[in-house]
């Protein structure tokens, strides 16, 4: 790839001192208050919470406190919150713990986190195509759930995404739960909410959900921990997927992280009180972003911004390669990615655009900018003048080249 001048830093070096970070989809900076919150369960109050002694019971006390907070953001019971070392464990839970409990049919749509989509192929799940928008295809559901009604194997499990993790689109699962409902009445709906809690409220547009995934670090939270919201009616079905201890209702057994836990609270709650404020700012931001960019180098939103939450900027450059502009913006100190972060790096275009109906060429040159809490204005003008520059370049020497 040739480089101009202008768009050669020291190699393999960032050549700004501030990084413009736009890819919170794929992990969010901590909360310092969700890192003060789990300080102390990794030095002095380091208990097992399934000990007897004071030291245990304390550990107990914080991870009980936990459950609670974290069940009245997600509007739930506290013993429906089952957690998990994350969100990719919690889908897994969900799914092939409901096959475990009721074998039968898995239906999930095409545009699922690969979390979804893989234990999903392992019990054979069928596909729910989605519109060209990204959203999905209800009758298409339906006939899907007729159909396997009809071949004696019912559905028992729907599992659509809240949010699409590279697209950010949002999902109608207030649809979806009344399709199954319609026509799999005995079928357990499971959402991945997963790149929702930052931006929707998770407890009003999953509450007729079974299953319900979150993942803390992408709200502000540590990695590795996370929680599957396992109703009532889902109870008497789902089986572990691990096997060991009796911890979290036998579902997920091990020793719970306390501290991520008290930790995921701290950040959810936090989340949720500046929800609205956060969202009308990253709001403006996006939009800033995304007009200067359609402005300068003619790119293409291929869904509305309507359709997605607040902080997804998904864009199309056409006639260059989105790998080639996201080296350059990294070079330069402008992160942003190509789709999920669990398959960066993946040569295979993405299986979420062709879902929807792009072809591999045009599927190649999509990128997911994912603003956040902590975005500001100067990262947007940075990103603005470091990705124009180069997509002007790359533009320039394949026109040079041929």
């Amino acid at each position: 790839m040739t480089r101009s001048p202008e768009m050669t830093p020291v190699d393999g070096a960032v050549s700004h001192e501030r990084m413009a970070y736009l890819d919170h989809a794929a992990t969010t900076p901590m909360r310092p208050e969700a890192v003060e919150a789990m300080l102390p369960f990794l030095t002095a109050r380091f208990g097992n919470p399934s000990g007897a002694h004071a030291t245990s019971r304390a550990a107990r006390r914080a991870l009980d406190g936990a459950r609670e907070e974290l069940a009245d953001v997600l509007g739930c019971e506290e013993s429906e919150v089952v957690f998990t070392s994350g969100g990719t464990e919690a889908d897994n839970l969900a799914v092939l713990g409901t096959v475990a409990g009721r074998p039968g049919t898995v239906l999930v749509s095409a545009v699922e986190h690969r979390a979804v989509l893989a234990p999903a192929r392992v019990v054979g799940a069928h596909l729910g195509p989605v519109a060209a928008d990204g959203t999905i295809d209800l009758a298409a559901l339906a006939a899907l759930c007729e159909d396997a009604a009809e071949r004696g194997r019912p559905v028992t499990l729907v599992s659509v995404m809240l949010v699409n993790s590279e697209t950010g689109v949002i999902e109608p699962v207030a649809g979806v739960i009344r399709t199954a409902s319609q026509h799999a009445p005995d079928a357990l709906v499971h959402t991945d909410a997963v790149q929702a809690l930052a931006w929707l409220d998770v407890a009003l547009l999953a509450e007729g959900c079974d299953l319900v995934s979150v993942s803390a670090h992408k709200f502000g939270g540590p990695k590795g921990v996370g929680a599957l919201v396992v109703r009532e009616r889902a109870a008497p079905i789902l089986r572990p997927v691990l096997h060991g201890g009796g911890q979290e209702r036998e579902l997920r057994p091990g020793t719970q992280n306390v501290a991520g836990a008290v930790a995921m609270a701290t950040a959810a709650r936090l989340a949720v009180s500046e929800r609205a404020a956060t969202v009308e700012r990253v709001a403006a931001l996006r939009d800033r972003l995304a007009d200067g960019l359609v402005a300068s180098v003619g790119a293409i939103e291929p869904s509305s911004r309507e359709l997605r939450v607040a902080g997804s900027c998904h864009l199309r450059f056409p006639g260059v390669s989105a790998e080639e502009v996201l080296l350059l913006a990294d070079r330069e100190g402008v992160a942003g990615s190509t789709g999920s972060a669990c398959a960066s790096g993946a040569r295979e275009p993405s299986h979420v655009l062709l879902a929807m109906g792009w072809d591999e060429h045009a599927a190649r040159e999509a990128v997911r900018f994912s603003l956040g809490a902590t975005t500001t204005a100067d990262e947007v003008d940075q990103a603005l003048d470091v990705v124009t520059r180069a997509v002007t370049h790359l533009r320039r020497a394949t026109a040079g080249s041929g």
